[in-house]
C-alpha cells in the first residue's frame, strides 16, 4: 500500500465549461435550438463540473453510485441558432450529505450574452438498490472545497424562483351565449 497524498482540488468561481457548439440537427422548425438540447448542453457541462469533485463514469462503475437530477428549472432568455458556441458556468449553491443544489448559466461563448439558466437539485443514488444514499467522505470533502470557493459569489437572482403567472387586473371575457345587460340609471 502506498502513502499517496492527493492534492486538494482547485475550484474556480464560477466553474466554466469547455466551449460547445449548437449542432444542425438540434434546430427545430422555429429556426432555433430546440429546448431539449439546452438540457443536453447543460448536462454536458454538469458532467465536466461533477468530474472535478470525483463524480465520474469511473465513480459509477467502481463505487456503484451516481447522481440523479430530481428537479430542474430552466429559463430560456435568448435564442441560440445553428453553429453558435456556448459555455456554461456552474455555481454550487448548497449541498448536504445526499443532495446538490446548483445553478448554471449558458452564455454565447464569443459575445457573452445570456442564453439560458438552469437551477437544479440532484440526489446521490446507490445504483445497486436505486435509493438515495449519502456521499462518501472524499466526495463530501471535495464538495465542501467547491462550496467554499463558490460562496464568495453572490446568490443569483433567479435562484428559488417559482413558476407562475403574476396577478393582473381582471380581464373581462365576454360570454357570447349571454345577453348583454342594459344599464339602468336611477
Amino acid at each position: 500500500m502506498t502513502n499517496e497524498t492527493r492534492a486538494p482540488a482547485l475550484f474556480f468561481a464560477p466553474f466554466v465549461s469547455s466551449s460547445m457548439r449548437v449542432e444542425p440537427q438540434w434546430i427545430d422548425y422555429n429556426g432555433h435550438l430546440n429546448m431539449a438540447y439546452y438540457h443536453v448542453l447543460f448536462d454536458r457541462a454538469v458532467d465536466e463540473v461533477f468530474s472535478l469533485v470525483g463524480l465520474t463514469r469511473d465513480y459509477v462503475e467502481t463505487r456503484h453510485a451516481s447522481t440523479f437530477t430530481a428537479e430542474c428549472h430552466v429559463l430560456y432568455k435568448r435564442e441560440l441558432t445553428e453553429g453558435d458556441l456556448v459555455r456554461v458556468t456552474a455555481q454550487l449553491i448548497a449541498f448536504d450529505d445526499k443532495r446538490l443544489h446548483y445553478y448554471l448559466e449558458m452564455r454565447h461563448a464569443n459575445e457573452g450574452w445570456l442564453a439560458a439558466t438552469s437551477e437544479n437539485m440532484s440526489l446521490h443514488v446507490d445504483m445497486v438498490h436505486r435509493k438515495v444514499t449519502p456521499f462518501p467522505p472524499d466526495i463530501l470533502a471535495n464538495l465542501a472545497l467547491m462550496k467554499a470557493a463558490h460562496s464568495m459569489m453572490p446568490l443569483p437572482a433567479a435562484v428559488g424562483r417559482i413558476i407562475g403567472m403574476p396577478e393582473r387586473r381582471s380581464i373581462k371575457v365576454e360570454d357570447p351565449a349571454r345577453e348583454p345587460e342594459t344599464e339602468t340609471r336611477h
